[in-house]
Protein backbone atom coordinates (compact mmCIF):
# COMPACT_ATOMS: atom_id res chain seq x y z
CA UNK A 1 0.00 0.00 0.00
CA UNK A 2 1.32 3.40 -1.01
CA UNK A 3 1.02 6.02 1.70
CA UNK A 4 1.46 9.59 0.45
CA UNK A 5 2.61 11.55 3.48
CA UNK A 6 5.31 14.21 3.69
CA UNK A 7 8.37 13.55 5.83
CA UNK A 8 7.54 14.99 9.27
CA UNK A 9 8.51 14.43 12.88
CA UNK A 10 4.92 13.91 13.97
CA UNK A 11 1.66 13.02 12.26
CA UNK A 12 -1.81 13.65 13.63
CA UNK A 13 -4.31 10.83 13.89
CA UNK A 14 -6.45 12.55 11.26
CA UNK A 15 -3.61 12.63 8.74
CA UNK A 16 -2.92 8.94 9.24
CA UNK A 17 -6.58 7.98 9.13
CA UNK A 18 -6.94 9.79 5.82
CA UNK A 19 -3.74 8.25 4.42
CA UNK A 20 -4.80 4.71 5.37
CA UNK A 21 -8.45 5.40 4.42
CA UNK A 22 -9.74 4.21 7.80
CA UNK A 23 -11.53 5.90 10.69
CA UNK A 24 -9.51 7.54 13.46
CA UNK A 25 -11.38 5.32 15.90
CA UNK A 26 -9.81 2.25 14.27
CA UNK A 27 -6.33 3.70 14.81
CA UNK A 28 -7.17 4.39 18.47
CA UNK A 29 -8.44 0.81 18.79
CA UNK A 30 -5.26 -0.59 17.24
CA UNK A 31 -3.25 1.55 19.65
CA UNK A 32 -4.94 -0.26 22.56
CA UNK A 33 -4.57 -3.70 20.97
CA UNK A 34 -0.97 -3.58 19.70
CA UNK A 35 1.96 -2.88 22.01
CA UNK A 36 4.16 -1.65 19.17
CA UNK A 37 1.98 1.46 18.71
CA UNK A 38 2.86 4.11 21.25
CA UNK A 39 2.05 7.59 19.95
CA UNK A 40 3.03 10.56 22.07
CA UNK A 41 0.36 12.91 23.34
CA UNK A 42 0.69 16.69 23.42
CA UNK A 43 -0.56 18.98 26.18
CA UNK A 44 -4.11 18.84 24.78
CA UNK A 45 -4.03 15.04 24.72
CA UNK A 46 -3.90 14.77 20.92
CA UNK A 47 -2.01 11.75 19.62
CA UNK A 48 1.17 12.57 17.71
CA UNK A 49 2.49 9.62 15.72
CA UNK A 50 6.21 9.39 14.89
CA UNK A 51 7.62 7.94 11.65
CA UNK A 52 8.31 4.74 13.63
CA UNK A 53 4.63 4.59 14.59
CA UNK A 54 3.77 5.11 10.93
CA UNK A 55 5.93 2.13 9.97
CA UNK A 56 4.27 0.03 12.67
CA UNK A 57 0.84 1.09 11.40
CA UNK A 58 1.83 -0.02 7.91
CA UNK A 59 2.71 -3.44 9.32
CA UNK A 60 -0.56 -3.75 11.23
CA UNK A 61 -2.59 -2.51 8.26
CA UNK A 62 -0.86 -4.99 5.96
CA UNK A 63 -1.50 -7.93 8.28
CA UNK A 64 -5.09 -7.10 9.23
CA UNK A 65 -6.53 -5.44 6.14
CA UNK A 66 -4.49 -6.87 3.26
CA UNK A 67 -3.59 -10.34 4.53
CA UNK A 68 -6.83 -10.88 6.46
CA UNK A 69 -5.30 -11.74 9.84
CA UNK A 70 -7.45 -11.55 12.94
CA UNK A 71 -6.19 -9.19 15.64
CA UNK A 72 -5.00 -12.13 17.74
CA UNK A 73 -3.36 -13.70 14.70
CA UNK A 74 -1.57 -10.45 13.87
CA UNK A 75 -0.36 -10.12 17.47
CA UNK A 76 0.95 -13.69 17.45
CA UNK A 77 2.58 -13.15 14.08
CA UNK A 78 4.37 -10.01 15.28
CA UNK A 79 5.44 -11.71 18.49
CA UNK A 80 6.73 -14.91 16.87
CA UNK A 81 8.20 -13.60 13.61
CA UNK A 82 11.90 -14.26 13.19
CA UNK A 83 12.61 -11.19 11.05
CA UNK A 84 11.90 -7.65 12.08
CA UNK A 85 8.51 -6.44 10.87
CA UNK A 86 10.04 -3.16 9.62
CA UNK A 87 12.38 -5.11 7.34
CA UNK A 88 9.42 -6.99 5.92
CA UNK A 89 7.54 -3.77 5.15
CA UNK A 90 10.57 -2.26 3.44
CA UNK A 91 10.88 -5.36 1.27
CA UNK A 92 7.19 -5.23 0.39
CA UNK A 93 7.42 -1.55 -0.54
CA UNK A 94 10.46 -2.17 -2.76
CA UNK A 95 8.69 -5.06 -4.48
CA UNK A 96 5.64 -2.86 -5.10
CA UNK A 97 7.89 -0.20 -6.65
CA UNK A 98 9.51 -2.80 -8.89
CA UNK A 99 6.08 -4.11 -9.90
CA UNK A 100 4.96 -0.58 -10.81
CA UNK A 101 8.09 -0.02 -12.90
CA UNK A 102 7.61 -3.33 -14.72
CA UNK A 103 3.96 -2.53 -15.46
CA UNK A 104 4.98 0.87 -16.81
CA UNK A 105 7.63 -0.75 -19.02
CA UNK A 106 5.09 -3.28 -20.30
CA UNK A 107 2.64 -0.50 -21.15
CA UNK A 108 5.33 1.41 -23.04
CA UNK A 109 6.02 -1.59 -25.25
Amino acid sequence: MEIDLPEKRYYSIGELAKAFQVNASLLRFWEKEFDILKPKKNAKGNRMFTPEDLANLKIIYHLVKEKGFTLEGAKDYLKNSKTKPLDRIEIIEKLEQIKTRLINLKNEL
